[in-house]
């Protein structure tokens, strides 16, 4: 007896063994600090007990509530988030096939297997039947992972299956900046749509002032012509960005979902839907590895290296147990009755000797994948880094910019105004207001566009830095 507990230990402390190797984190393959220059000299200090954007839920980040509901609508109407959640389930029922190998598996069995011996081949002359019937439970191909072979597969199929739930996060911290883009897009091109319907009206009351002073002979037909250009430009831009707005709302109801209700789609302009909270700038060393897409690179690496584990594994013996136990009997009436009792046990040991350099082959393709996933881990580190970095980039330039521009619009605006009333006297050709009027027209659109940027950017950096509503992560059971 102490011989078989001594013996079951042992084999109990080789079925705990991997062969795996043990896992370790690459180095990140970028610099331990953010790129430092004039382009970033804009990017305010963060306080020291910043929370990380992270840690920041969507809905504590946007202030707009039209633009808070509109995002509500697309987490639970977007498909490409529905296959995304669809993806997780699969992935969880495919870990608890790969997890149930490490249990045996047991039927109840009731069968009745039945022969008959023809007359020319018994002695007696006579043929004869014969019956039996068994009842009980079977164990089938039990295999003991003393090297850790199952344990190994389940675990590669652990990460594959938190590596599916990083992709979800991936994928809804992206729709939610794309249906923030979007809806700041449909407010820029709003804009754009009103300057060009209030630039036509001036520019109608300019072309029609030109034509009666043409006729009445006070001016000479060019002045009418260049207003006449004018006003078929706007035109031409009125009709474009009508177009352009019907667009945008497309895209957004395509990104939602379903269609957008009319009181949700935005009214007001980027200066009051952007009011976004501040993003901590004085960012973590580890911020990176906050990020979902930077997250399932590595699961997809320690499932490739728990695959190395289930190749080495192959190159020992494996042992399989089919055991049965129950009753037997050669009629059904005394298949349960006492000394019908009937048992099987058939241990299999399997040792490889020649297959032909499979098992190497398979072992250097595992270590193979591991390599691949090294380098795609690597990869997403550095593509984490380098949006990042150029996200911080437009933020470090963007209000020196939007200050310029804001005073190019008040300088053009100025321009205009003196020129158009010189015009309105007769001290001047009709060909300075309408330059004026152009300069002035496109500073507009530019101020627009890069009010814009600054709210993308402000969208941007939520999203490479890992923003989003992140839900606790459920563990999936062995």
């Amino acid at each position: 007896m102490k011989k078989s507990l001594i013996t079951m230990a042992a084999l109990a402390m080789l079925a705990g063994c991997s062969l795996a190797p043990v896992y370790e984190r690459p180095a990140q393959a970028v610099t331990p600090a953010w790129p430092t220059g004039d382009a970033y000299k804009g990017v305010p200090a963060a306080a020291a007990d910043a929370k990380p954007v992270s840690q920041i839920q969507w809905r504590d980040y946007f202030s707009d509530e039209k633009l808070r509901k509109v995002i509500e609508l697309a987490l639970a109407n977007n498909r490409d988030l529905r296959v995304s959640a669809l993806n997780i389930e699969k992935a969880k029922a495919q870990y608890s096939i790969d997890t149930a190998a490490l249990l045996p598996k047991l039927s109840a069995n009731v069968n009745q297997s039945a022969s008959r011996t023809p007359s020319n081949m018994t002695g007696t002359g006579d043929a004869k039947l014969n019956r039996q019937y068994n009842g009980g439970l079977v164990m089938s191909s039990y295999e003991l992972d003393f090297f850790g072979k199952v344990r190994s597969q389940s675990e590669a199929g652990l990460q594959s299956y938190l590596g599916t739930e990083e992709a979800r996060r991936t994928q809804q911290i992206t729709l939610v900046s794309e249906v923030a883009n979007a809806y700041l897009t449909l407010i820029a091109d709003q804009q754009r749509l009103k300057l060009a319907q209030e630039t036509l009206k001036s520019q109608q009351t300019s072309y029609y002032l030109s034509k009666k002073r043409f006729a009445s002979g006070l001016v000479a037909g060019t002045d009418m012509y260049d207003a006449q250009t004018t006003l078929e430009s706007a035109r031409n831009d009125a009709a474009v960005y009508t177009a352009q707005v019907a667009l945008d709302q497309n895209a957004l109801t395509l990104l939602v979902g379903s269609a957008v209700p009319e009181e949700l789609l935005p009214t007001g302009d980027l200066n009051e839907v952007t009011q976004l909270a501040a993003i901590p700038a004085g960012l973590p060393s580890d911020l990176l590895q906050s990020r979902p897409d930077v997250q399932e690179a590595e699961r997809a690496l320690r499932a490739a290296n728990a695959n190395i584990g289930v190749a080495r594994a192959a190159f020992f013996p494996s042992i399989s147990l089919t055991a049965s136990g129950g009753s037997a009997s050669t009629t059904l009436s005394g298949l349960f009755k006492a000394g019908s009792s009937a048992w099987s046990f058939v241990p299999q040991i399997n040792l490889p000797i020649f297959d032909g350099g499979v098992n190497r082959a398979n072992l250097n393709i595992a270590k193979a994948n591991r390599d691949i996933s090294v380098a795609q881990y690597e990869k997403a580190v550095q593509t984490a880094f380098r949006e990042v970095a150029d996200a911080l980039a437009t933020r470090g330039t963007v209000d020196e910019r939007l200050s310029s521009q804001q005073a190019l619009v008040n300088a053009a605006q100025k321009s205009y105004t003196i020129n158009e009333a010189r015009y309105q006297k007769g001290a001047d050709s009709y060909l300075n207001a309408l330059v004026s009027q152009r300069a002035l027209y496109s500073a507009q659109q530019g101020l627009i566009t890069t009010r814009l940027a600054k709210s993308s950017n402000a969208v941007t950096l939520y999203k490479v830095l890992g923003g989003g509503w992140q839900p606790e992560l459920p563990q999936p059971r062995g």
